[in-house]
């Protein structure tokens, strides 16, 4: 049986000696509790931001008004300046946003219930300097799957970005 995606990241993070820290939005801090139920996590997980608010992101991520005035909250840019923002703040290897609508009200055609976007930023990309990847998922289900389903697949994304092979 396949170890649950927390567990593997926790051990690919570990196994480098390399730190997380997540802003979420949508999640509500499902990242950071999935990540701290594995037993020394503390070696690599540095902190979850749950930032829902416009102000909340803008004080404590550094996501510029203009960019939330554009784009709105649940958009490309904001998910990567809240990832950039996380890990420089964090001062970690790796920050991991999200940003999205679990539902079950606040879609629109553009962005249906169930859109989201993960970003994760790194402090190194192979061609040196900063790195980050956002990526536009939707996903279906309740509100409490969906935040699921949002969450695992950011771990995912991070796992992507630790070992891309």
């Amino acid at each position: 049986m396949t170890a649950p995606i927390e567990r593997r990241v926790g051990a690919w993070l570990d196994d480098r000696s390399e730190t997380v820290a997540v802003a979420e939005s949508c999640t509500g801090g499902l990242i950071g509790s999935l990540l701290t139920d594995v037993p020394g996590s503390s070696a690599y997980f540095d902190r979850s931001l749950v930032t829902y608010s416009y102000a909340a992101k803008r004080e404590s991520l550094g996501v510029a008004r203009e960019t939330l005035a554009a784009h709105g909250a649940v958009s490309e840019p904001v998910a990567r300046q809240m990832a950039q923002g996380v890990r420089d703040r964090a001062g970690t290897d790796w920050g991991v946003s999200t940003t999205g609508i679990a539902g079950p009200t606040g879609g629109s055609p553009e962005k249906p219930v169930g859109t989201v976007f993960i970003g994760v930023a790194a402090t190194d990309s192979p061609g040196g300097g900063p790195a980050t990847r956002v990526d536009r998922f939707e996903f279906d289900g309740s509100r409490t799957e969906i935040k699921r389903s949002i969450a695992e697949q950011a771990l995912r994304e991070l796992r992507a970005g630790i070992d891309p092979d």
